[in-house]
């Protein structure tokens, strides 16, 4: 926030606030709007779009706003924005077409209705900051959209790959070499269901698909992905190496070898159980003999590897500070610029001909990391297009699905702008 406060700060004396739609009105989407609300200074959400209203409506006066107009147009959205009256809607587009609105955050979780969401907001000229499902599985292309309109594409700061973006920049910043990017994480069971995560759920009042992402290793797969595509890093193996650390996660160094991941061009991956939980890491060499004595000094270790940590991630709370980034400086927290990794779907379960995928967080499938090039060559499902599919036949649990395991829903977006992305950077399969 340094600079772009004072910047945030000259906005709001000018009263020319940066103007924010928000779609989705979930949980964590609650907690984006009531930062707007109750702390961002230069910076005012307008709009809060859902299907149910009355969520959406929750989301203003939760956070002690006053009744918001509901709209229907445009052109609705102009007139409320002009009275400077809360706005709801139903309609995601009203907000995506609304001249006044600079930036769209998309907040479902979804990769079909983010894809739309994010399509529309590009092509109407605004920066918008999509959901790490959908970056992971269609975010170069959507760059490439963003890039020609003059707009920015990215992740929001203060979630983990947002974290980790900010952490490798520091450390290059200063000299050193990024090799590994990470996430930490206490729990991954691959075959947990929202029916075992539910009481979680309930508990942080949470979608239980969501939760079961979070428990299944599917978000994390997800996370690390988007960090890949903006850094080019790539896994050490399918579904990452996940080392179990019962400590603190700056001890971790000694169970990597620097040579090895500067041979692998860079890994992201994730330390199982470490402590301070959750945050994230990134580990990173020195080449400098004279600074690695200076290192030695500061209490950072003998390296050659070196670890830099954030203990936490505050989420919603850091969101403002990613908008105010792209429509200060054009600056991405995350820029997916290459499909390097891809989240691939696995069976949770024997599957069976005529199943439907229930997709993200669900019953039948969850999600791993693994190269693009991999994806490409296996002809591998991608996990952000996997709910709706069709199995056409049997396959056995913790199988990788391929995408001739399954019978595509026709018409999706998602599909048209995968298919796009892999045309442009040459990842079709082999028989495509």
């Amino acid at each position: 926030m340094i600079i772009v406060d004072r910047f945030l700060a000259r906005r709001a004396a000018e009263g020319k606030p940066i103007r924010v739609g928000l779609i989705g009105a979930g949980a964590l989407a609650r907690g984006v709007a009531r930062q707007f609300i109750t702390a961002a200074r230069g910076q005012t959400l307008v709009a809060v779009s859902n299907r149910h209203l009355g969520r959406a409506a929750a989301a203003w006066t939760e956070a002690g706003a006053e009744t918001p107009r509901t709209v229907t147009t445009p052109s609705e959205l102009e007139d409320a924005i002009r009275a400077d009256r809360p706005a709801i809607t139903d309609d995601p587009l009203v907000v995506c077409r609304a001249p006044s609105v600079d930036a769209v955050v998309e907040a479902t979780g979804t990769t079909e209705f983010g894809a739309m969401v994010a399509s529309e907001a590009i092509r109407h000229g605004k920066h918008v900051f999509i959901n790490a499902e959908l970056e992971a599985t269609v975010g170069p292309i959507l760059r490439i959209h963003a890039d020609r309109k003059g707009v920015v594409v990215s992740s929001l700061d203060g979630d983990q790959p947002g974290t980790q973006m900010n952490l490798l920049r520091f450390a290059e910043g200063v000299g050193f070499e990024p090799l590994l990017a990470g996430n930490i994480k206490g729990l991954q069971d691959h075959y947990r269901t929202p029916d075992t995560q539910q009481t979680f759920a309930t508990r942080y009042g949470l979608n239980p698909r969501m939760a079961t992402s979070f428990a299944d290793g599917t978000k994390i797969s997800f996370e690390q992905a988007v960090v890949a595509l903006s850094t080019g890093f790539r896994v050490a193996r399918r579904g990452m190496l996940g080392v179990e650390h019962r400590g603190p996660i700056d001890e971790i160094t000694g169970r990597f070898d620097a040579d090895e991941l500067r041979a692998l061009g860079g890994i992201v991956d994730y330390a199982l159980g470490a402590t301070p939980s959750p945050g994230v890491f990134v580990l990173a060499a020195n080449p400098d003999p004279r600074q690695r004595e200076y290192l030695d000094f500061f209490k950072m270790g003998p390296g050659p590897l070196y670890c830099f940590y954030v203990p936490y991630h505050l989420a919603h709370m850091e969101a403002p500070s990613s908008i105010a980034r792209a429509v200060l400086f054009g600056d991405a927290v995350t820029s997916p610029t290459y499909p390097t990794v891809d989240v691939i779907s696995l069976a949770k379960r024997d599957l069976r001909t005529g199943e439907i995928l229930d997709g993200i967080g669900g019953y039948l499938t969850y999600g791993q990391c693994e190269n693009a090039e991999v994806t490409r060559n296996e002809g591998l499902l991608p996990m952000g297009l996997a709910e709706g599919c069709r199995m056409l036949r049997d396959v056995a649990k913790d199988t990788a699905l391929s995408r001739a395991d399954v019978e595509f829903p026709r018409g999706r977006l998602i599909d048209e702008l995968r298919n796009e992305q892999d045309r442009h950077f040459g990842m079709q399969t082999p028989s495509a």
